[in-house]
């Protein structure tokens, strides 16, 4: 748009130049350029808008339906991320409902091991969950953090200089990032986001995240509650780089919607209804797209109670001031 605009200037005041205009009309040919230019960008913006596709079917057929709106082909070895729920109740998408997706790209389902102790704390017992849990016959299945994690680069943030990942994530080239959206009782609520910012991340990598970059061991408590949210921004910023934007989809599930996050292994009782599964090659835009869908939903009081008090709009809002998507989005809808 630059381009244009001093070429558009540049006829204008040529032609005032030409049939004898003074020089406060040159400026004003100038002034008139520079009007049309805004008007144009700002369509341009709104042109430019990451869409997030919508279905309130939640089924095994509506989660490839969608998948199929993105239109979106993986180039190589497919990482599934879900989470594989915490022992005995957690609210984790069931392998029935994700299955046929998990088939149809061919996808290995990753995971890494816990920060907090729990069944899913080390490798034996987290395969064990996820046998028991059913991830085992529908997938491969990969601990990433198995054999240790990796660095990543993270530049542009203000809270990580890096991000420590499972070490296989390396051996995935393309990536569905398939989340539960639900509350969560430290982030206020577990999307898309937080799926790739905690769950791709080793125990220490983890530790790092809820710190806000401060420490790689120890407990994952953290006093300065914006500092950790937007480390947890920052860490999907640095995988999204390394791994390319293009070669990652963000895919949130609506049911199920209870104030507790799939770490817990006794959450809460939903208050609201399933709404849906929601898509988008933006993550930001996808979560915004989830929590707007809450708070038009009935029943939303506890979830919306557990979002407002943790804050946790401030990750979408540090993760859109980092670059890692937008806010803004369209949402259009499949179901017919």
């Amino acid at each position: 748009m630059k381009k244009n605009r001093i070429s558009i200037t540049a006829v204008l005041a040529a032609a005032c130049l030409f049939f004898g205009c003074t020089e406060s009309r040159v400026e004003a040919a100038e002034t008139e350029a520079e009007d049309i230019t805004e008007a144009e960008t700002e369509e341009q913006a709104v042109s430019e808008v990451p869409v997030v596709y919508f279905t309130s079917d939640i089924s095994a057929e509506g989660l490839v339906k969608i998948y199929d709106a993105l239109g979106w082909t993986p180039e190589g070895k497919v990482a599934v991320k879900i989470s594989t729920g915490e022992p005995p109740a957690s609210n984790y998408l069931r392998p029935e409902l994700i299955g046929d997706l998990v088939k149809k790209v061919d996808g290995t389902i990753v995971e890494c091991n816990t920060a907090y102790g729990g069944s899913r704390s080390s490798s034996a017992m987290h395969k064990q969950v996820a046998e028991d849990h059913g991830f085992t016959a529908i997938a491969d299945f990969d601990l990433m953090d198995e054999e240790g994690d990796v660095e990543w680069p993270m530049t542009g943030g203000t809270r990580l200089d890096k991000v420590i990942v499972g070490s296989h994530a390396e051996n995935y080239s393309d990536w569905v990032i398939l989340s539960h959206f639900k509350g969560h009782a430290m982030a206020g609520f577990g999307g898309a986001i937080k799926n790739v910012g905690i769950g791709i991340s080793s125990p220490s990598g983890k530790v790092y995240v809820h710190t806000a970059g401060t420490k790689t061991s120890g407990s994952i408590w953290y006093n300065d509650q914006d500092a950790w949210l937007e480390a947890l921004a920052e860490m999907v910023s640095g995988f999204s780089s390394h791994v390319g934007k293009d070669h990652i989809i963000y895919i949130n599930v609506m049911n199920r919607l209870s104030v507790d996050c799939d770490c817990d292994g006794h959450p809460a009782e939903p208050d609201i209804h399933d709404i849906g599964i929601l898509a988008s090659r933006d993550p930001v835009a996808l979560d915004q797209a989830c929590v707007d869908l809450v708070y038009q939903a009935e029943g939303n009081a506890s979830l919306v109670k557990r979002m407002e008090s943790l804050h946790g709009i401030h990750t979408l809002e540090h993760a859109e001031e980092i670059g890692l998507g937008s806010r803004s989005y369209e949402l259009v809808t499949i179901d017919d």
